[in-house]
């Protein structure tokens, strides 16, 4: 036991571990606070000016991958299929030939989903926001290789277009 006013051995070194306890806790809490999260920007922003002005527009995704495969989910979600049949034509005219009734230019495959086309295609332009629409252009034209090559394909190697 020690008497008051007396110190122990190990008394002398307890200042010393909570300074380097708190320098510890001071540098943890410092690096904790200090991550930041990776910001990306996957889907570069559109105005509402986009759906007015579509055929003045360039596809804004023309070529990014990315949007190309949300293209192909929202194809299938929005029972494109059911016409189309992955661009092989049905119902619906076939996506991966030459001959585009209504052109193959981004601006004029906007109008063809926004505005619908008689006998047949529906107007899908006041049930699709407009950064959908422009990701299904991407697919609909990256079905006939009409996006730039450096985007990868979603489409399967069975689905190729036969030239």
């Amino acid at each position: 036991m020690c008497e008051f006013g007396q110190q122990t051995a190990d008394s002398g070194q307890r200042p010393l571990r909570r300074g380097v306890s708190a320098f510890a806790v001071c540098c943890l809490l410092s690096a904790v606070l200090s991550c930041k999260r990776e910001q990306r920007t996957l889907n570069p922003p559109i105005s509402a000016y986009a759906r007015a002005t579509a055929g003045a527009l360039n596809n804004p995704y023309e070529g990014n991958a990315y949007a190309i495969s949300q293209g192909q989910k929202l194809f299938e979600q929005y029972n494109c299929a059911g016409c189309h049949l992955h661009g092989g034509g049905g119902i619906g005219p076939a996506l991966m030939d030459d001959e585009w009734i209504y052109g193959s230019s981004p601006a004029q495959v906007y109008a063809s989903i926004a505005e619908g086309r008689p006998n047949g295609m529906p107007s899908f332009g006041k049930r699709i926001p407009a950064e959908q629409v422009w990701q299904l252009v991407s697919y609909v034209r990256s079905l006939d290789n009409l996006e730039p090559t450096a985007a990868v394909s979603p489409r399967s190697d069975e689905m190729e277009a036969k030239r």
